[in-house]
């Protein structure tokens, strides 16, 4: 209910109504000031009938019939009038049963100048409420939030009951003031469970589980006191949250012991910190017990799965919620699964899923159907990504990010900040993480001035630029060799760079090769991460590239000393639901002689083309014939290699790497595309390459 009037008790002015009162309620509030007398009015019917000189009645009969918001109308009038009092006579003021409508429908439409409006004729017509009604106006101040008018009118009530204290309790829990909460918890004269959970659960809402956890241990001084369902859920869930898989057998072991193992909503909290704490098992044979499974505790036994990283468990387990037939999955369900699938980049599977929500009739507008744009994008189908948006009914931020990040990572920067433009008309605001997508775009097409416009454009949105905000413009800036204003940029950064900006600043200086700026930031690195091998690799790299061997000699025997381990550069493309990994000269695979033939095969069609080996890519002090074979039997040109062997001529190809591509196999697979006439797909750990026909959608910039 919108706010229609304004009250003026002394300025007897006519009282203003909001346009979605005015139309509607103009004619009640008209024909209501006309009466004068039983002379005066004769009703047409029975419907609009109003009683002889009661305008009271007028509110019972609207009330009655459910017209509540007229009521209210009518109410406002009369009290707009100089001689109210007058007419509020004892005998027809509102009843009881009339006041306690309108506060449910205030309750209901969140009204709370209406509600003091109804609050402030109590005084006018002499009614003296009885505290079943002092509750329900309580109840409204609480739901809107104007805890200052429930605190003085809980302390006006003479005889509280533990409704009153629990109604206020509540009130100041879901305003986040838990200390006011405890206090009048504390001076409660008598408690029940309603008032012990409501501040159990108010702690865990608001990140203090160990105040829950000990205000929990509390009941059980009180022997009279059984807690009950929603007591236990919120202890579980207070367990949950720190990790406790000892306190949560506590409190699994009381459980039994009050009787409470039979309910399913207490099955679904132990099922769940089990899960959280990493106890999967026990947490599938609470799951297996429950005997009234519903929709909610399968999907939730379905992601525990997804998070723990069992994703062949997870994915049996959707599987057998599908034959079930009596419960179907809603759009959590598919969202879990679907975000597994983009995670994992299994688009074989999220096609699948896709095709049964398709099957079954999910809503197109549903979170769901949103998340198939994440789908399609992270596993390189911008195409379908594409489809899937265009079939959303109203696209929300998510959608919109989604598919932005989903251009911008494939190398389509204009298109993604067409679509930023779009979204902005439709009037969905962005969010950091929309801004992130957006400066990535400019990144990955090389538009520093407009990446700078769209970065100070940010404070315009409401919003306050992040550290990844400004770990994309260091990139964008670092890329195009202009270190002088990254410097500048850190230097006014009101937070502290994290890992990302330094790294994407290490690998900036990389590219133009500067070893002194590169030498700062990998030493930044270090700090925060001493035991990543990505760091030392890259600084590595690039000594090596300026030929001071003796330099990466040294910084090697320092990854010695920490026994930090270089992370293998791996690609794996799936074929046939089937993923296969490789590594650099990979000899492991069932097919290596295929594949390494292929090599040498496409190598000598490559050379006719004019390509020659980029052996200054290869970072090791090795012979020249060395360093060209080691630049063929690269992970990502083994992966392709297979791929090619083993699916029927023009089939495109998708495969997918952990490290950043060299410059060499990029150049390579360029001519690959072209002499395969394959279409081959790649993500590195920046972003996608579309090759075909000898050109990459990067552009070579990337």
């Amino acid at each position: 209910m919108r706010r229609f009037i304004h009250l003026h008790l002394h300025k007897l002015s006519r009282p203003t109504f909001s346009p979605r009162f005015h139309l509607k309620h103009t004619a009640a509030a008209a024909s209501f000031s006309s009466v004068q007398s039983p002379l005066d009015h004769k009703p047409q019917n029975q419907t609009s009938y109003i009683g002889p000189n009661s305008n009271t009645d007028f509110i019972n009969h609207l009330c009655k019939n459910n017209k509540y918001e007229e009521a209210i109308s009518v109410l406002c009038e009369q009290m707009r009038l100089k001689d109210a009092i007058k007419l509020l006579h004892f005998h027809n003021r509102p009843s009881a049963s009339t006041y306690s409508s309108l506060l449910k429908l205030c309750l209901k439409q969140r009204a709370l100048l209406e509600a003091k409006t109804v609050h402030k004729h109590f005084g006018l017509s002499g009614f003296v409420p009885g505290v079943f009604l002092l509750n329900r106006l309580l109840s409204v101040y609480c739901e809107c939030g104007s805890l200052v008018d429930a605190r003085n009118l809980f302390d006006g009530i003479t005889e509280r009951d533990v409704c009153s204290w629990n109604l206020l309790i509540s009130g100041y829990v879901k305003d986040g003031s838990l200390q006011e909460a405890r206090k009048l918890f504390d001076l409660m004269p008598e408690r029940d469970n309603f008032s012990w959970n409501a501040m159990i659960s108010g702690y865990v809402r608001h990140d203090k589980p160990q105040e829950a956890l000990k205000l929990y241990g509390e009941i059980q001084i009180h022997d009279h006191l059984k807690c009950s369902k929603f007591i236990v859920s919120s202890a579980l869930a207070a367990a949950s949250s720190i990790r406790s898989v000892k306190i949560g057998k506590e409190i699994h072991a009381h459980i039994i012991r009050t009787g409470l193992d039979s309910d399913s909503a207490v099955w679904s909290a132990l099922c769940d910190i089990y899960g959280k704490c990493g106890s999967i098992y026990e947490a599938r044979h609470i799951f297996d017990q429950t005997t009234d499974k519903d929709i909610v505790s399968w999907t939730a036994m379905i992601d525990r799965y997804l998070e723990d990283g069992k994703r062949k468990e997870g994915f049996a387990m959707f599987s057998d919620l599908l034959r079930t037939q009596t419960i179907k999955p809603n759009e959590f369900t598919f969202s879990g699964i679907l975000n597994t699938c983009a995670n994992q980049n299994l688009e074989s599977v999220g096609k699948e899923v896709h095709g049964y929500m398709i099957r079954v009739g999910v809503d197109p507008s549903s979170y769901a159907a949103s998340t198939l744009v994440h789908m399609y994008s992270r596993c390189g189908n911008i195409e379908s990504a594409r489809n899937a948006f265009e079939l959303l009914l109203n696209p929300c931020l998510v959608s919109w990010t989604s598919l932005i990040n989903g251009y911008s990572q494939h190398g389509q920067h204009e298109e993604a900040l067409r679509l930023f433009g779009l979204m902005l008309e439709s009037g969905t605001r962005p969010d950091h993480i929309t801004f992130v997508g957006v400066l990535s775009a400019c990144t990955h097409g090389g538009l520093v001035e407009k990446g700078l416009d769209y970065f100070y454009s940010i404070e315009k949105h409401g919003l306050t630029q992040t550290v990844d905000h400004y770990a994309c413009v260091v990139d964008l800036l670092s890329r195009n060799g202009r270190f002088e204003e990254v410097e500048n940029m850190i230097k006014r950064m009101p937070m502290k760079p994290d890992k990302f900006l330094w790294a994407s600043l290490l690998s900036g200086c990389r590219t133009h090769g500067n070893l002194q700026l590169a030498k700062r930031a990998a030493e930044e690195l270090l700090e925060l991460e001493p035991e990543n091998g990505a760091t030392y690799v890259t600084l590595s790299n690039l000594y090596a590239s300026a030929g001071k061997w003796s330099e990466v000699e040294n910084l090697r025997k320092v990854m010695d000393e920490r026994r930090v381990k270089k992370k293998p550069g791996l690609s794996w493309i799936e074929i046939k639901r089937k993923v296969h990994v490789f590594q650099m000269g990979d000899l492991s695979h069932q097919r290596r002689d295929e594949i390494h033939g292929y090599i040498e095969k496409i190598s000598r069609k490559m050379r006719e083309e004019g390509y020659s080996p980029r052996t200054d890519y290869v970072l090791q002090d090795v012979e020249e014939e060395q360093k060209e074979e080691n630049l063929f039997y690269h992970s990502e040109k083994l992966a392709i290699a297979f791929g090619i062997i083993s699916t029927p001529e023009g089939t495109p190809l998708k495969v997918f790497k952990n490290l950043r591509t060299c410059v060499d196999c990029h150049k390579a697979i360029k001519l690959i595309s072209k002499i395969a006439e394959r279409k081959i797909i790649m993500r590195d750990s920046k972003r996608f390459h579309c090759f075909t026909n000898g050109s990459c959608s990067c552009n070579d910039y990337w």
